[in-house]
């Protein structure tokens, strides 16, 4: 089994920036890919990005894609995911999950983090 704990939400204004992190721990060797999701109240939770965990390749939703940055060290088994030009519609918990590299449901995706909130205020 993966372990997962994510880091780095906050309160943060419209336009700003916030990093989050997602540490992984214990069988992190059958790891395919990490992805991103995120879970606005009363909304399904959604995808937002994915970064292959043995290589670099990254993916995006549209919605996210040219202000999101997925990226990986392999060395700290931690991924990251750097948030720009971030609007009020961004507001959600964030959560890091493994999964297989090309999916883009949640269905698909186990060994999920806690979550951390991301605000973003108008």
């Amino acid at each position: 089994q993966v372990q997962l704990v994510e880091s780095g939400g906050g309160l943060v204004q419209a336009g700003g920036s916030l990093r989050l992190s997602c540490a992984a721990s214990g069988r992190t060797f059958n790891i395919d890919a990490m992805g991103w999701f995120r879970q606005a109240p009363g909304k399904e939770r959604e995808f937002v990005a994915a970064v292959s965990w043995r290589g670099s390749s990254t993916y995006y939703a549209d919605s996210v894609k040219g202000r999101y940055t997925a990226s990986r060290d392999n060395a700290k088994n931690t991924v990251y995911l750097q948030m720009n030009s971030l609007k009020p519609d961004d507001t959600a918990v964030y959560y890091c999950a493994a999964g297989p590299y090309g999916s883009r449901s949640y269905k698909y995706f186990d060994s999920w983090g806690q979550g951390t909130q991301v605000t973003v205020s108008s």
